[in-house]
């Protein structure tokens, strides 16, 4: 995993269709009792901490599966901060983009009627905020570091019995897909 990397994402090819990959997974899934840290259904899974060691920054695995050619499919997945975290942190960034544009529409109509432009110091207010948003988010990934491990190890295992072992060895990608 890169360490400026938002939402680390990786890809592994299936020797069957999303649907059985899944049945296969799921099966995984109760033989080595992790139901209790998983949620399943049709063909996506999540994989996450123990809500006895969630912390604010705790991560979670989210994987899909699709089709790729008939008899083959690729699981794809991607850590991400816990869905209620996320959401608050799409917030922050919608509402700083929104302060910006309507900033610099407040300024432009300020200087055009011969005012200061003073709504102008909110643009980089704004991007200030993101910027700390995100350095935020990087740290919160790096404190959370040994739980993004620990919930692949468990996806490994999982999969160690449905596909080749070497396959599972597969890097970090480094691109991070925004779904």
């Amino acid at each position: 995993m890169q360490a400026t990397q938002m939402r680390p994402t990786f890809a592994i090819s299936m020797p069957f269709t999303a649907r059985d990959a899944a049945d296969k997974i799921r099966t995984e899934i109760r033989r080595h009792n992790l139901q209790h840290c998983t949620r399943s259904k049709g063909v996506v899974a999540e994989f996450f901490v123990e809500p006895e060691d969630c912390r604010y920054w705790s991560p979670h695995l989210s994987l899909q599966l699709h089709d790729t050619e008939p008899g083959q499919s690729q699981l794809f997945g991607r850590f991400s901060p816990r869905p209620e975290v996320w959401t608050l942190v799409m917030f922050v960034y919608a509402f700083s983009v929104f302060i910006m544009f309507a900033a610099s529409i407040w300024g432009y109509a300020q200087w055009m009627l011969g005012a200061r432009p003073w709504a102008l110091l909110l643009i980089p207010l704004s991007i200030l905020v993101i910027g700390l948003l995100h350095v935020a988010s990087l740290i919160g990934q790096s404190w959370s570091s040994d739980q993004i491990e620990l919930l692949r190890r468990r996806l490994d295992l999982v999969l160690s019995a449905v596909v080749d072992p070497n396959a599972l060895e597969q890097p970090t990608s480094n691109h991070s897909v925004q779904a």
